[in-house]
């Protein structure tokens, strides 16, 4: 409970230093705008948005293909994340049995528990802290599309289907989309796991629950952006961290263990009674 409850303190301060970095000025962009984040980040990120819209045939067009572009980019963070995440996951036991090791409150014991936490984490190569790395890049990207689309005039009234970009969704269909796919990414990357406890079964359907409702507050863009990124990182999952295969890995692997155990039962049962003939 307490580790979760650290991911979710961590991550809105990641929220809060990205808003507050975004400097929020609703001055149009153009190539005339001043400072870091507004002529080299928002403006290039308009110009490339454009220039991708006119060569897919669309504003909707260029704002899927940044999203995939942008999706490749990080990938190899995203790998490294996900096979960080699998070997915490393998070491669920081992935690597991030193929270029990270690159950008592005192400052002492705690920090005990955490030495043999960061102990066990190294053993295995694990960096605890390695999913925080893409949000940390994401929250961004993120806002400085939200700035592009609704600081260039372009953007903010292009069309695509039945959608105005810089207006949120009339039939919600963006919004049901992005929890869609954030609930089946959430439930596959669960699926793999050796051991599943109540927070994150509870995580995996209060997540695309929240990103409905504010997707339901976001303009089309932003929600089109969370659809296309939740809808790679589903067939992300499907590749690295197929649960399936995993799980199929898993227990040939507890299969071959019991028949070893059993061998050795066996052995020790055949060399006792060998010693008493």
């Amino acid at each position: 409970m307490k580790k979760h409850g650290k991911k979710v303190l961590s991550l809105t301060g990641i929220l809060g230093l990205t808003l507050l970095l975004a400097a929020c000025s609703n001055k149009p962009i153009t190539s005339h705008s001043t400072g870091i984040w507004d002529h080299y980040i928002v403006y290039n990120c308009s110009r490339f948005i454009i220039w991708l819209s006119n060569i897919f045939g669309g504003y909707g067009m260029g704002i899927i293909i940044f999203t995939i572009i942008i999706r490749i980019i990080i990938l190899p963070m995203m790998f490294y994340q996900t096979k960080s995440m699998m070997k915490t996951q393998e070491l669920a036991p081992q935690l597991k049995a030193l929270q029990k090791k270690y159950s008592s409150k005192d400052r002492e014991t705690m920090q005990q528990l955490q030495i043999e936490q960061q102990k066990l984490y190294k053993e295995a190569g694990v960096n605890p802290f390695a999913s925080m790395l893409p949000l940390l890049i994401q929250l961004p990207v993120m806002w400085a599309l939200y700035q592009a689309i609704w600081r260039t005039a372009q953007l903010k009234t292009g069309t695509f289907l039945w959608l105005q970009l810089g207006h949120t969704d009339p039939y919600f269909v963006l919004p049901i989309l992005a929890a869609v796919f954030t609930f089946i990414s959430s439930w596959l990357s669960m699926a793999s796991m050796p051991e599943k406890n109540s927070m994150t079964t509870t995580m995996t359907w209060v997540m695309p629950i929240m990103i409905f409702f504010m997707a339901l507050q976001f303009s089309a863009a932003i929600t089109l952006y969370w659809v296309v990124t939740n809808a790679f990182q589903v067939v992300q999952t499907l590749v690295i961290q197929n649960p399936f295969k995993i799980r199929r890995e898993r227990e040939a692997k507890q299969a071959a263990q019991k028949a070893k155990q059993r061998k050795i039962e066996k052995a020790k049962r055949r060399a006792y009674s060998s010693k008493r003939k």
